[in-house]
């Protein structure tokens, strides 16, 4: 039984207002998209539900920090809510339904609380620490745990944009661990930390990445018996590069990324 079982209620319940919000703009004729600075794009539906989400907390929670993608804040000492109100803008802009809100509950530089929902593809992952790993999808509630495979040449891989391995890692290190597995694909975002977290696939690498966009992953992915690092091996979510793996291949992936 997980010490952070209200955490997790109140995350559910974030999740929920989020939902509310982005299923009434998703595929609005008059959805309004703007341009941030660094050329990422950003809709009212983002800004709206991150400002619901900061509502909410403020009302329950009213000591704890928020840091959220759109509008600002920074992860100290102490309780900080880390928000995603969008993951996939793009998917969310062009009426591709892979998008979701991530929540997450940070405590002292540790996520302690995730929360993924992905509503137009009827899906929800959560956990919290201690507590194990959970989804809901059509077919109802149930645990999650993730996969036994042990030989990169028997592993599931995805990433995301390839291009981001040219500007930030290395495309050669993506591409030799693409030789290593049996099969890839570019799921991208959320979705890919989530497939590992419930075993449909093994591994996913992002070679750049803000703390917002993987940090309830960590504790999902942990708790569902897996393993959670940056490209180097780090056990942090704001290292700006994740790795996420069934565990047992953790090590094996990180050499060939190191190697190539």
């Amino acid at each position: 039984m997980s010490t952070y079982g209200a955490d997790l209620e109140l995350a559910l319940r974030l999740a929920d207002a989020a939902d509310a919000i982005t299923t009434s703009r998703f595929r609005s004729l008059d959805l309004v998209v703007e341009r941030k600075p660094d050329r990422t794009p950003v809709t009212d539906a983002d800004v709206a539900v991150e400002d619901a989400i900061r509502a909410v907390l403020a009302e329950h929670v009213p000591d704890d920090t928020v840091a959220g993608e759109e509008r600002g804040g920074s992860v100290g000492a102490g309780r900080t809510w880390v928000i995603d109100p969008i993951d996939g803008t793009k998917n969310f802009l062009r009426g591709v339904p892979v998008w979701a809100t991530l929540i997450a509950l940070v405590v002292d530089g540790t996520p302690v609380v995730g929360a993924v929902s992905a509503p137009a593809l009827g899906r929800r992952w959560w956990a919290a620490a201690g507590g194990g790993a959970f989804t809901r999808d059509a077919t109802g509630e149930r645990p999650i745990h993730v996969s036994g495979v042990r030989d990169l040449s028997d592993a599931y891989l995805s990433t995301t944009h390839l291009g981001s391995w040219v500007e930030y890692h290395s495309r050669e290190s993506y591409l030799a661990l693409v030789d290593a597995c049996w099969e890839n694909r570019a799921f991208g975002d959320f979705w890919q930390h989530c497939l590992v977290a419930e075993g449909a696939i093994d591994l996913a690498a992002e070679a750049i990445v803000n703390p917002w966009d993987v940090a309830p992953f960590q504790v999902l992915v942990t708790e569902a018996g897996g393993r959670f690092s940056d490209l180097t091996g780090v056990e942090r979510y704001d290292r700006g590069s994740v790795l996420s793996s069934n565990g047992h291949l953790h090590q094996g992936a990180l050499k060939v990324l190191g190697s190539a």
